[in-house]
């Protein structure tokens, strides 16, 4: 049996990188980095680039409603990251929904990406 994680990177095509750095930094409260050796300026999520992450890149969101959607932890409760993610332009489409493991919510980010706020259960 595989021991290794499913998911192990993540990319979020913006259409304007600044503006998804600064709307991504507000709601997660993340240091992004941007990195400009590739092809294409890419921004990650953090800088230390330990374990599973990703990046934000230029690109064409898939049209809002479609397109895979990437769950990323909150850095403190739902209602908190829900304000300011409608502060910075993003939307809730549902919830919070409760599993096992903790409580989410399905959004959007200003592109129209689909991302899920994750708040873990307490220990």
């Amino acid at each position: 049996m595989n021991t290794q994680p499913t998911a192990v990177w993540t990319e979020i095509p913006v259409r304007d990188l600044d503006k998804a750095t600064a709307f991504y930094a507000d709601v997660f409260g993340w240091t992004l980095v941007k990195n400009e050796d590739g092809p294409n300026p890419i921004v990650n999520y953090t800088a230390d680039m330990e374990g599973i992450h990703g990046h934000l890149y230029p690109g064409t969101p898939a049209a809002s409603g479609s397109g895979p959607t990437v769950h990323l932890q909150v850095p403190d409760t739902l209602a908190a990251a829900s304000d300011r993610l409608k502060v910075g332009g993003g939307k809730v489409v549902m919830g919070p929904i409760s599993i096992p493991v903790g409580d989410f919510l399905y959004c959007e980010d200003p592109d129209g990406n689909s991302i899920g706020l994750f708040e873990p259960k307490a220990a």
